[in-house]
């Protein structure tokens, strides 16, 4: 019997290995690819030069099954990235308009060298054939199979001394002695035939199916010293924004992430903890002007190793890093991708690597959400924008950073609210696709606008261009929840935890637009299972005091809210939350003192009318209630966006100032 033969075909830095299956590039390392994107790349190369139809190649690559041709155009697409084809380029594949598709790089066949199934390494295993009715025998290199093996040995020994021994046989007819050799090089073909498709299944089942989670750990140093948090953390945001942007998969943000950032970090325990198929981890070192990068695609069921490749660049290079991992992954996980989210894949933001470095100091401080931390992140951004007025992500990241502030009641709406919305829409001006500008558009238009319509389409327009985005649900959630659609809001703000199940205040949101949807007891579980992940998050403990004030069980509402104030580090919210709950539960005393304490503070930062407005109408005091709440309008306070849902205000709601009020927000009465 003939040893199988090899063929391999070169085409400019790559060769293809068609017995082993395998794409190899210059450096020798394989390229990974699915079995139906190889089975095409061999077809194509095995007919470079000859224009092939698309319904051949459908016949051809998906004989068994029906497809359509935007299967095609997806593999298509993601066999072009694997081959480092960038947009616009025909270095290897042309498409040819209304027929098919053309290989035309030159293609040098050579063949001859045998080939042992032994040699077979065992990451190879998973592209082994199974087409055209022909089955690849796997005769060793399957750890599984020879774990069954040697379980099974003893029991295969004692069957065998049970047997009764046998004579040989002298077999004088030469037919029958041919005869016998052949029925049983039959038989052992067919066992291998039949072991080769078992493990095959196996295998095939654990490698075709497609990993929807995917986590990008913060870069790590690679020595202690010097290091550059912004850096190690903005690689990882840049790799998230560049890799979420597609119906595809589920990248988790950095909200999630950034607590997996210690040096000792284990990164497949992280991955269990975010829930998540895959994960993406990385080292990053800067010594003046250059940078090194080492990452690697981990499978966190078992630590297989998808993927891994090391960079050594200038820093001024960090964008062709940037664009290679994302790349590599993309085309490691199969992303079917559609065209317009091919485009967002490969749109690279910055042009200038000193922009870019500000850009990422301007993120890591808009993080910590203090006041101080939020302007000095302002200040980077400026910084980044001047170097680069065409920086749309630099816009969009100044413009959150000053909504924020409005939402956190860290600064007036009236002097950051235009801001952000300037700002955002400058970012559309320059890349109308950029989902993070709709979200702050979608904020302000809450907020501050109050105009309802165009907030919806804000929030709508961001979850069409990052469907997996939970901050865009989260924002439409709101707006759902405060124009009284409930049972939409609930199943936004489920999107959105379910999106980023780690980070706190999207856990505590949705408790929140539970507890306005009146289901009180399922806003206090969800806030309570919010409170297991961190007992020290005290934006939790004040919905939940609100949530137990609506029930009337003031006791365990104060205790919840005097939780809060402790733990805020001094803000605002929880005196209203707290002082509202003094007052409805008879303790005007206390809930006076909390009222000179929230005009002191209001003295110290600025006046926050509604929250005043809040206890004055705990307290029963109607016209100082109504007063107030004008003042806020007056201001355009962000906390009155939420008048309109808050059942405390039920009491006001036949005032004619009340409905005046409503009216002029566009609440329609």
């Amino acid at each position: 019997m003939n040893e199988p033969q090899s063929h391999t075909f070169e085409f400019g830095e790559f060769r293809v290995d068609a017995s082993r299956r395998l794409l190899i590039n210059s450096s020798g390392e394989t390229v990974p690819l699915t079995p139906k994107v190889f089975d095409l790349l061999l077809y194509l190369v095995q007919n470079s030069g000859k224009v092939i139809e698309k319904d051949k190649l459908m016949s051809e690559i998906w004989a068994d099954t029906i497809v359509e041709e935007n299967n095609l155009s997806q593999n298509i697409s993601i066999l072009r990235r694997a081959l480092g084809e960038k947009r616009g380029e025909h270095r290897f594949i042309a498409t040819v308009p209304g027929r098919g598709y053309q290989f035309v790089a030159e293609v040098v066949a050579v063949s001859g060298s045998t080939v042992q199934s032994a040699d077979l390494p065992e990451s190879d295993l998973a592209n082994l054939p199974v087409q055209n009715g022909n089955q690849a025998a796997i005769l060793q290199g399957n750890n599984e199979a020879q774990s069954d093996r040697s379980t099974q040995q003893p029991e295969i020994d004692k069957a065998q001394k049970q047997q009764p021994e046998r004579q040989p046989l002298t077999d004088r007819n030469p037919r029958q002695r041919r005869n016998r050799v052949i029925s049983r090089t039959v038989a052992g073909l067919l066992l291998l035939g039949a072991i080769a498709v078992y493990l095959w299944n196996k295998q095939a089942k654990s490698v075709n199916t497609p990993i929807k989670t995917i986590a990008v750990l913060p870069f790590k140093p690679l020595i202690t010293e010097p290091r550059d948090e912004s850096l190690e953390m903005g690689m990882a945001d840049t790799l998230i924004g560049r890799l979420g942007n597609n119906r595809e998969i589920i990248v988790r943000p950095l909200s999630s992430v950034r607590r997996y950032g210690n040096l000792e970090q284990d990164a497949l325990q992280a991955g269990r903890a975010l829930n998540v198929e895959a994960i993406l981890d990385g080292t990053i070192q800067r010594w003046g002007d250059k940078i090194r990068v080492k990452v690697q695609l981990l499978k966190v069921a078992d630590g297989t190793l998808l993927w891994t490749e090391s960079f050594d660049e200038k820093f001024t290079d960090i964008f062709v890093v940037q664009d290679a991992i994302a790349n590599k992954v993309a085309a490691a996980l199969a992303f079917q991708l559609s065209g317009d989210e091919q485009s967002r894949l490969e749109k690279r933001q910055p042009t200038n690597a000193k922009a870019y470095e500000l850009y990422l100091r301007g993120r890591f401080y808009a993080q910590k959400i203090t006041a101080p931390e939020l302007y000095k992140s302002i200040k980077f951004y400026e910084q980044a924008v001047a170097l680069d007025p065409n920086y749309a992500l630099s816009y969009a990241g100044m413009a959150d950073a000053y909504r924020t502030l409005a939402i956190a009641a860290l600064a007036p709406s009236k002097e950051v609210c235009p801001q952000a919305k300037a700002l955002a829409k400058r970012a559309l001006e320059i890349d109308e696709s950029l989902a993070e500008a709709h979200i702050v558009l979608g904020w302000v238009g809450f907020l501050y606008d109050w105009d309802w319509n165009a907030a919806e389409m804000e929030a709508k327009k961001a979850i069409s261009l990052a469907p997996n985005n939970s901050e865009a649900h989260r924002v439409y959630a709101h707006i759902l929840s405060i124009l009284g659609r409930h049972d939409e809001a609930i199943a936004e703000g489920k999107r959105a935890r379910e999106l980023d199940p780690l980070t706190l205040l999207t856990a505590t949101l949705e408790g929140q637009f539970l507890g306005f949807a009146g289901r009180n007891e399922e806003a206090i579980e969800r806030l309570q299972k919010t409170l297991e992940l961190d007992p020290n998050f005290w934006v939790a403990y004040t919905v939940l005091g609100r949530v137990y004030t609506r029930q009337g069980r003031y006791v365990e509402a104060i205790a919840a809210l005097q939780k809060a104030k402790e733990l805020s580090g001094g803000s605002a919210d929880p005196l209203m939350q707290l002082g509202y709950a003094l007052a409805k539960s008879s303790q005007r005393q206390e809930a006076e003192a909390t009222l000179a304490e929230l005009k002191l503070f209001a003295v110290k930062s600025f006046p926050s009318a509604y929250q005043v407005a809040m206890i004055y109408n705990g307290l029963g005091e109607t016209a100082q209630a109504l007063n107030y709440l004008e003042k806020s309008f007056e201001e355009r306070e962000a906390q009155l966006a939420f008048v309109y849902v808050d059942w405390r205000w039920d009491n006001l709601r036949s005032e004619p100032r009340f409905i005046e009020l409503m009216r002029r927000m566009n609440f329609g009465g």
